[in-house]
């Protein structure tokens, strides 16, 4: 399947995401709205596009899919600068991440973890509970599940962090097809399937760009201690923060008294939050 196709696919699901929010998952829509957008589609298979066509009902799936994964995206990176919070604004269909960056390929990723977790049988797992006295197993019960998808974003969160940089290797004949090999000098390791990869190396995410998917990082919540990617030195991008100050009052200490009443003490506590400027 060419990269054109990729990227039609890619932004196909996604629109498909939105139209079935909207529309409450009324099939005779997504039908509609799958065969004009099937056919336009470059690069697709002839049994691929039959399937894209009629099957509304697995777009409907594929739908939920997508926004299972911009979800679980946003939960993986909710203390990074780039917190996916563009993929889920109506407003950037026909935008891209930057091309060949990690966050490209973290996102192609978890969408597609999260299409194949929707309609899925390979993640099939076999669970069983006994059943007996005193915690014998004299009867058991067996099933098959599902795991859960925020495992997969645990997983695909790590896979980011390892992600390899690779460049392509341009054939020397036309016979031979060009292949992607890890970026360091003198080596000739292709990446191995499992492997997230990148091409381009990701913008720093610091100020608003629709371009590159970034949002900015000014009104972020920010650590003012800790060394993690949420710290305010890191998620501010050197610009610095700003200090907010609030009491919270509750009522603490509780005491049942005979008879019959609850007698508490009022605590408070003054906190601090911090936000990038």
């Amino acid at each position: 399947m060419s990269r054109k196709a990729r990227r039609w696919i890619f932004h196909f699901f996604l629109c498909l995401g939105v139209l079935y929010l909207k529309i409450g998952g009324l099939s005779s829509v997504v039908a509609l709205g799958a065969s004009i957008i099937c056919n336009k589609i470059p690069g697709l298979a002839p049994r691929q596009r039959i399937i894209c066509q009629s099957r509304p009902d697995a777009i409907i799936v594929i739908g939920e899919g997508v926004q299972m994964g911009i979800n679980e995206c946003q939960f993986q990176f909710r203390h990074g600068r780039w917190n996916c919070s563009a993929l889920a604004e109506r407003t950037v269909f026909g935008k891209e991440l930057k091309v060949g960056s990690k966050e490209a390929a973290f996102t192609y990723a978890i969408i597609s973890a999260g299409v194949a977790h929707a309609v899925l049988e390979k993640g099939m797992r076999l669970e069983c509970k006994c059943h007996g006295v005193s915690g014998s197993c004299t009867t058991k019960t067996c099933w098959t599940t599902l795991p859960m998808f925020r495992q997969l974003g645990y997983i695909l969160k790590d896979k980011y962090n390892q992600a390899v940089h690779v460049e392509p290797v341009r054939a020397s004949r036309n016979k031979r097809p060009t292949f992607l090999k890890v970026k360091k000098p003198h080596s000739y390791r292709k990446p191995m399937e499992t492997e997230l990869v990148y091409i381009e190396r990701s913008p720093n995410y610091c100020e608003a760009d629709p371009l590159t998917g970034s949002m900015g990082t000014q009104g972020r919540l920010c650590n003012k201690t800790a060394q993690q990617p949420n710290s305010c030195d890191l998620m501010c991008c050197g610009r610095g923060y700003n200090t907010h100050q609030y009491s919270r009052v509750w009522q603490c200490n509780c005491k049942f008294l005979w008879c019959c009443y609850v007698k508490c003490n009022t605590c408070s506590e003054r906190t601090e939050m911090y936000t990038c400027k």
